[in-house]
């Protein structure tokens, strides 16, 4: 039986409001919602289990790293390092985020309204049956997808407060030698890393698209047949070792 408490973060250090919710969680708690939250860092940092979390305000860096399981909804914006080595649960971000969102993630699902920072999805994982996912519902800044491994980042445009902007900015998929980065619309050449090129959708990519697509939506009150109203693109690596004809074999 779900078990509901609420925690005021008002004046709290970011270390006993973090204590303050381990406990709420090893007394059982199971649907948590942080309110007053202003730039604590480290929110839902290493928690297990199928919680749900809601949180009121901004929270600050590295918000669910680690994390293995929540389901954590943010009703605002968020800080730098969202899912920093996140290995499974589910993240909704109803404004922006920041920097490095899903460094190095491992599993699990990020699902942000709005515009995201610089090299968001850097170093991201697949392993067995894991496939972290990213979707961005505006823009993304330089160096999307740098040296990713795995997973799948889902960069829309629509929701964006820099109407002027490119959908993403330089270097987009850098170094990456796994994963696949789909994009709705048309992504400038010019911004994509080197030896990369966007590709037409086949008839799988399209089935994954819309799976993603539907249940992003629904997180987020969103029309889905508007968002697949639109063509999409894919980006994957041409090769597993990128760099390999940089070094001399022994």
């Amino acid at each position: 039986m779900a078990k509901k408490i609420t925690l005021d973060a008002s004046g709290i250090y970011y270390r006993q409001f973090n204590e303050q919710i381990r406990e709420a969680v090893a007394a059982g708690a199971t649907d948590i919602v942080l309110t007053n939250v202003n730039s604590q860092r480290y929110l839902v940092g290493a928690i297990e289990g199928d919680l749900n979390f809601e949180i009121q305000g901004v929270p600050g860096q590295d918000m669910c790293s680690f994390m293995r399981g929540p389901k954590v909804r943010v009703k605002a914006n968020a800080q730098d390092g969202v899912g920093n080595t996140m290995d499974d649960g589910t993240v909704i971000i109803e404004g922006l985020a920041g920097d490095v969102v899903g460094y190095a993630m491992r599993g699990g699902k990020i699902f942000i309204k709005g515009d995201v920072g610089y090299r968001v999805g850097i170093h991201m994982k697949a392993y067995m049956e894991k496939l972290p996912t990213i979707v961005i519902g505006g823009k993304a800044g330089d160096f999307l997808g740098e040296y990713m491994a795995g997973g799948i980042i889902l960069l829309l445009g629509m929701f964006s407060d820099k109407p002027s902007e490119p959908i993403a900015g330089r270097s987009l998929g850098t170094g990456m030698h796994g994963g696949v980065i789909y994009v709705r619309g048309e992504v400038p050449k010019e911004q994509i890393g080197p030896g990369l090129t966007a590709q037409p959708l086949d008839e799988s990519d399209k089935l994954v698209v819309q799976g993603i697509v539907k249940e992003y939506a629904k997180e987020l009150g969103l029309d889905a047949k508007a968002i697949l109203a639109s063509d999409f693109v894919k980006i994957k690596p041409f090769s597993h070792r990128p760099y390999g004809n940089l070094y001399v074999p022994a």
